[in-house]
């Protein structure tokens, strides 16, 4: 690709307001960056929080999208890790800076300094995008571009939450869209029962969850048959957290595993009492993401995916906002297919 040429991507000029289909300039690589044509580049609900100005101080103009699945097209001129024509996938953390306390720690996923794909560096609503080689992770040949892509969020922001809620063997999982549907399959592979609960009355998400192995499958409104020993939310919904620590035994942990919630309401102490606890799981580590890459293959784990065109990114949006969604949308870059 050679320089001052042209690409299309969706724009976000201003949060709350849709994106724009514009012409842009194709992004050059620098230092350890690699350019990357985009092949596929799913809609992850932090994508909606970004849009929607609910995560605050987003890059402007900014190019959204953090689940890419792209090939290497231009090398930096300090990049050796990556080849050019390998496929490989972008995250959420594009860059952390490697000298604070927590990246020292070993938990550069809380590094203060880092940079995001999709909010403070630009992402995958685009033809070509540029990523630092050192956060790129290679995808398994079994998985197509559209299969990986929701891997890349949906599945890595899951098993982080699912090594959180450590050996449970009960799970209930709240909210049963893109991650769920992937963190599923893992925790029945590993030998647990999950618990699917979904919008109340929604008996289509309901019947999808027993599809892939739930042994139960409900509204969040309700309480499961019996008691569980762990509970991740994935829905950005505060009133669940009560409702899962109501479900969960003495001892047991709720997990969220979003980057936004709404407040939590109030709820007596007696629903935290017994050593039941609350955690967040904050954004991921590339050791998330490789090991992550390197189990899903052997489940396999098979996405359930909606593609849209690149130029229909406010439509796939706008069904994730709605919860019309299965799975995971992905938006096609026509240009790479």
């Amino acid at each position: 690709m050679s320089q001052n040429q042209t690409m299309r991507a969706m724009i976000l000029e201003q949060t709350g307001k849709p994106l724009v289909l514009r012409d842009w300039s194709v992004p050059e690589p620098r230092g350890r960056q690699v350019q990357l044509q985009v092949l596929a580049c799913a809609v992850c609900r932090t994508d909606l929080h970004v849009v929607d100005g609910e995560l605050p101080n987003p890059k402007l103009p900014l190019i959204v999208g953090h689940e890419i699945v792209g090939r290497v097209t231009r090398l930096g001129e300090g990049a050796s890790l990556l080849s050019l024509g390998q496929r490989v996938g972008v995250p959420w953390l594009g860059w952390t800076c490697g000298e604070c306390s927590f990246c020292r720690a070993g938990s550069e996923n809380l590094c203060s300094n880092a940079r995001f794909t999709g909010y403070t560096l630009d992402g995958g609503y685009a033809e070509f995008t540029v990523a630092d080689e050192r956060y790129c992770v290679p995808i398994p040949d079994s998985f197509s571009d559209a299969g990986a892509a929701p891997l890349l969020c949906a599945g890595v922001i899951g098993y982080r939450s699912l090594v959180r809620a450590g050996d449970a063997r009960r799970l209930g999982i709240y909210g049963f869209g893109a991650a769920a549907h992937i963190i599923a399959q893992v925790a029945i592979y590993q030998g647990r029962s999950v618990y699917a609960f979904t919008r109340p009355g929604d008996a289509e998400a309901q019947r999808f969850a027993k599809r892939l192995g739930a042994a139960w499958a409900g509204g969040s409104d309700e309480r499961p048959p019996e008691e569980l020993d762990a509970a991740i939310i994935f829905a950005p919904v505060g009133a669940l957290v009560p409702a899962a620590l109501a479900a969960v035994s003495k001892g047991g942990i709720v997990v969220c595993g979003g980057i936004h919630m709404s407040d939590i309401p109030s709820f007596p102490y007696d629903l935290l009492w017994g050593e039941r606890s609350v955690s967040s799981v904050a954004n991921l580590t590339r050791q998330d993401a490789a090991e992550f890459m390197s189990i899903a293959p052997k489940i396999p784990i098979r996405t359930t995916t909606r593609p849209f065109a690149l130029a229909q990114a406010n439509e796939a949006l706008d069904r994730l906002r709605s919860g019309k969604l299965q799975g995971a949308a992905v938006l096609m870059c026509e240009r790479a297919h």
